[in-house]
């Protein structure tokens, strides 16, 4: 027998006939033989739908009061969810985060996760009972609720389920598993088998939506398997997301991302003096204000100035937009620009590394097709560009063909994978 913990998204538990089929899924992996525990996410828009009420009480909400508001969503989800577990003749009980043993930093609505107390679900599962543990939400060390922030039940399963050593992590929700790019854009995308983590955490940064890339990291620090599956094809093992010494890198390029999330900032003419790179991203740090790529332009001019640009979340706009001033003032900038016109488009695989000619490729693909780089960054395993946002279709099925991610095989793992 082996503890499975399985995680069901907001389309999966959307209304009560939804929640019922998730009852057998999750009954039926008891049958199985194994214990289970499960997350679930609020049914369908409940998030949205309490952000947008607050939105109607006030456009500064506290955010203790939003973590208190948008924690609930997941309470109806849990509760619903055991219900129809006992309703079928199984026992199943119900746990928020705080009794769940989630313990966060002192932080409201992004807080990440420092300890999970275990001792109750274990008592739980030894008593026979199938747990189900509200996602997305936990509490700190003054005893507030606090939430994860955005993929946060994702996040919420797999440290449970590294917490618990348990075999195997579930994620269920409307897709089939992970495709090679966006199946909307490229019909002809091909589901995978198998990914690494690594390959995984990069398509999550760059704009793949099927997972969070903190529940990816959390796998891999705990190297737990994870599934990522069909709530609604419940035969579909979906892809398993493994670590890379576990796979066969047949091709260079594993998958293909855009992320239209983003947008451009260009601070103008900063001094060319140690110490002011420094002062922009602590300030940046300061206001919680996360940024992707980066570039520093060469000290152009006598004035010995050049230009910083970089990229943010369009969600942190507003919080930039507050700080433009004091940004002005401690760096000396001579104008701000912003470009909202942009989509960073990324290719991604295990297999690129020590492979010369990747990225030659992925720039001349873009170039026949006319479209212009306004940013380059890479790691081992990616390549990103910044391209305007009107190309962004044409640059995903560009790219798509010209690393054989339409319908050619896709990488396999090596010998025969136990199913888990």
């Amino acid at each position: 027998m082996g503890l499975i913990v399985q995680k069901f998204g907001g389309t999966s538990v959307a209304d009560s006939e939804k929640i019922k089929n998730v009852a057998n899924a999750v009954i039926k992996e008891k049958l199985n033989g194994n214990d289970v525990v499960v997350v679930v996410s609020a049914m369908g828009h409940t998030t949205d739908n309490l952000i947008k009420l607050s939105k109607e009480i006030t456009h500064h909400p506290q955010e203790r009061e939003m973590d208190m508001l948008m924690s609930t969503g997941e309470l109806i989800s849990m509760s619903l969810l055991a219900m129809a577990i006992n309703e079928k003749g199984y026992k199943a009980i119900s746990l928020n985060g705080r009794q769940a043993g989630i313990q966060t930093e002192n932080c409201h609505m992004c807080a990440r996760i420092v300890n999970i107390d275990t001792k109750r679900i274990k008592e739980c599962l030894n008593n026979g009972y199938i747990v189900v543990v509200a996602g997305f939400q936990g509490y700190c060390d003054n005893n507030e609720i606090t939430t994860l922030g955005r993929g946060g039940s994702d996040t919420t399963a797999v440290a449970l389920a590294g917490a618990l050593k348990a075999q195997r992590c579930d994620i269920y929700s409307d897709v089939e598993g992970v495709y090679t790019t966006d199946p909307r854009v490229v019909q002809t995308a091909q589901k995978l088998k198998t990914i690494s983590y690594e390959e995984m955490l990069e398509l999550a940064r760059v704009g793949a939506n099927v997972l969070h890339p903190r529940s990816v990291e959390t796998a891999k620090l705990y190297q737990i398997p994870m599934r990522v599956r069909s709530a609604f094809k419940l035969d579909d093992l979906g892809t398993l997301i493994i670590g890379v010494e576990n796979m066969e890198l047949n091709k260079p390029v594993t998958g293909l991302a855009s992320d239209s999330s983003q947008i451009r900032i260009v601070i103008c003419d900063v001094e060319d003096s140690p110490g002011n790179a420094a002062k922009l991203f602590d300030l940046l740090a300061g206001k919680n204000i996360s940024v992707d790529m980066i570039i520093q332009s060469y000290a152009r001019n006598m004035k010995k100035t050049n230009d910083i640009a970089f990229t943010i979340s369009i969600d942190d706009y507003e919080k930039f937009n507050a700080t433009k001033d004091e940004i002005m003032h401690i760096i000396k900038a001579s104008n701000i620009f912003v470009d909202e016109d942009i989509v960073k488009v990324s290719i991604v695989g295990a297999g690129m590394i020590d492979r010369p000619g990747i990225a030659a490729k992925m720039f001349n693909t873009l170039a026949q097709e006319d479209i212009n780089i306004k940013m380059i960054s890479t790691s081992e395993i990616k390549i990103s560009c910044l391209i305007e946002k009107d190309c962004a279709q044409k640059a995903t099925k560009a790219l798509a063909k010209a690393f054989e991610l339409d319908g050619a095989k896709v990488a396999d793992v090596k010998g025969d994978l136990p199913v888990l």
